[in-house]
């Protein structure tokens, strides 16, 4: 077995090194148990928060924002309104959000110290309640961000209801949406580099093995197996270095843009900025509510993973099918049948393929949700968070089983020796040895094929033909074609920079070794 050295952060970028505005309160990776809203376990969520507040017999209080309102909303518009049974995993990233406006908010005397120091503490014991299981989440508050509020403004009194200062829940919730998807491109990253190692370790236990490679599902040319998986590796890096690229678009601070204007307040946003880790606030405080192009993003970089993780699945569900036969895998990653006792399922890969589907679908919603919206902010936005949650979640998931899948499979060396003489797979090497006798290439071609269809009449190899019967085609072969011929001999012909050939795999496994750390 190949160990497997620490895991590369090369991907990841450090978060910016604070200064003076660095707060130390800065909260861990959150979990990512995203529940979309049409499923049961969603609308159990959001019973049971109803339910919670009911059981308690609290009474519908004011809204935060219903100053101007004579009467409450109905029952079915809060119903159809709410959205803290989704949001409201974003609560670190709210507390933390808060906790920098709070600290800039005084250090530019709108509010006093004391009042900050109230705020800070309040958001403590709030934090410390919802990691205990303590929180009260109300429906009737909405959304995570006015549970928050509303419970410090219960704790603390007066001083919690300068938090909002300078701020509107267009560019709160940007804020939140801004952090949390920064750590979940890090999160992702880290599976990311995981499923290379895997793939790898593969490679790298399987030297010298051969397999038919395919075009349009017909047999076409011997590769290495080993640099079919390093295919994958490249793939995946594709996709680690889209992620990187769109982690940086989304780490710009929306906080302090408020409902689209900006504020006649005397606010620093780059001091909010700075202490939340962001590069700089965004300069157009329109463009900040409004954005969301660093989501469509951040879902088309999943969905393009997406499809490449589903590739992998496909092939590897053939190649476990009685059929092809090449790779067994073990019993831990397979499933059967509830009827059929002889099955052996790999059905994780199957769901990978599935679920790719599901991740295209979240970037869908997306994109269709934000064609028709005119600037700055519209509620529909509200809708943006469950197909990002239900995406990274997903994603997460095919990556962990790729890479777990990929190490629990072996690969049927006699089924696969066996299988590689059909197809004439060497056809092309031929067609490579009389161009280096200096015939042009599409006369090689046309002999190369002459050749195999004599093959074909005489149902036969290449390497089977005899001198005489490759000089009946063409006089210009000569003993030293048999060098060219079988797929051990066509591998060795491989030479150009990429290729599967022996050296330049071994060149490739080399580098990605290095890359990835692995000793």
């Amino acid at each position: 077995m190949v160990s497997i050295g620490t895991l590369s952060s090369s991907f990841i970028r450090a978060p910016q090194s604070s200064s003076r505005y660095s707060l130390s309160r800065t909260p861990p990776y959150c979990a990512f148990p995203p529940r979309r809203i049409t499923t049961p376990r969603m609308e159990a969520s959001r019973a049971q928060v109803q339910a919670q507040a009911q059981a308690q017999g609290q009474p519908k209080e004011a809204k935060l924002w219903g100053g101007r309102f004579e009467e409450g909303v109905t029952d079915a518009v809060e119903r159809f309104t709410e959205s803290i049974s989704f949001d409201k995993q974003l609560y670190r990233y709210d507390i933390m959000g808060s906790r920098a406006h709070a600290s800039m908010l005084a250090h530019q005397g709108l509010i006093s110290a004391s009042d900050r120091d109230s705020i800070l503490k309040g958001l403590d014991e709030i934090e410390r309640r919802i990691e205990n299981g303590e929180f009260n989440w109300r429906v009737d508050r909405e959304d995570v961000h006015m549970n928050i509020e509303a419970a410090l403004t219960e704790m603390i009194g007066e001083p919690a209801k300068k938090l909002h200062t300078a701020r509107s829940r267009n560019d709160q919730a940007l804020t939140d949406l801004r952090l949390w998807c920064r750590d979940a491109v890090d999160k992702i990253l880290v599976s990311m580099r995981q499923l290379q190692v895997s793939l790898l370790t593969v490679a790298l236990n399987n030297e010298g093995l051969i397999v038919p490679g395919y075009t349009h599902l017909q047999r076409a040319q011997p590769v290495l197996l080993q640099h079919l998986l390093l295919a994958y590796v490249e793939e995946i890096e594709r996709d680690a270095g889209r992620l990187v690229d769109c982690r940086a678009r989304i780490n710009f601070c929306p906080l302090g843009a408020c409902a689209l204007a900006g504020t006649g307040l005397p606010i620093d946003r780059f001091m909010t900025s700075e202490a939340l880790g962001f590069t700089a606030p965004l300069r157009n405080s329109i463009d900040a509510v409004s954005d969301r192009d660093f989501v469509m993003e951040f879902l088309s970089v999943n969905a393009i993973t997406a499809v490449h993780l589903s590739r992998l699945g496909e092939e590897w569900v053939l190649w476990a099918s009685e059929e092809f036969g090449f790779i067994t895998p073990s019993d831990s990653v397979s499933t059967g049948s509830s009827i059929m006792p002889q099955k052996k399922n790999p059905d994780p890969m199957e769901l990978v393929r599935g679920k790719s589907a599901r991740v295209i679908g979240d970037l869908v919603t997306l994109l269709t949700l934000c064609k028709g919206l005119p600037h700055a902010y519209n509620r529909d936005l509200q809708e943006d968070k469950e197909p990002v949650f239900d995406s990274v979640k997903t994603i997460l998931g095919m990556l962990e089983v790729s890479a777990e899948f990929a190490l629990k499979i072996t690969f049927n060396r006699e089924r696969i020796q066996k299988a590689l003489p059909a197809g004439h797979l060497d056809a092309t090497t031929l067609a490579d040895y009389l161009v280096n006798k200096g015939v042009p290439f599409r006369t090689s071609h046309d002999i190369a094929g002459k050749s195999v269809a004599l093959c074909t009449l005489k149902n036969c190899q290449l390497l089977d033909l005899s001198l005489d019967e490759l000089r009946s085609i063409n006089p210009i072969f000569d003993e030293d074609v048999y060098e060219f011929l079988g797929v051990g001999n066509a591998i060795q012909k491989f030479v150009s920079y990429g290729s599967t050939g022996s050296a330049c795999v071994a060149s490739q496994l080399d580098y990605w070794m290095k890359k990835l750390e692995m000793k």
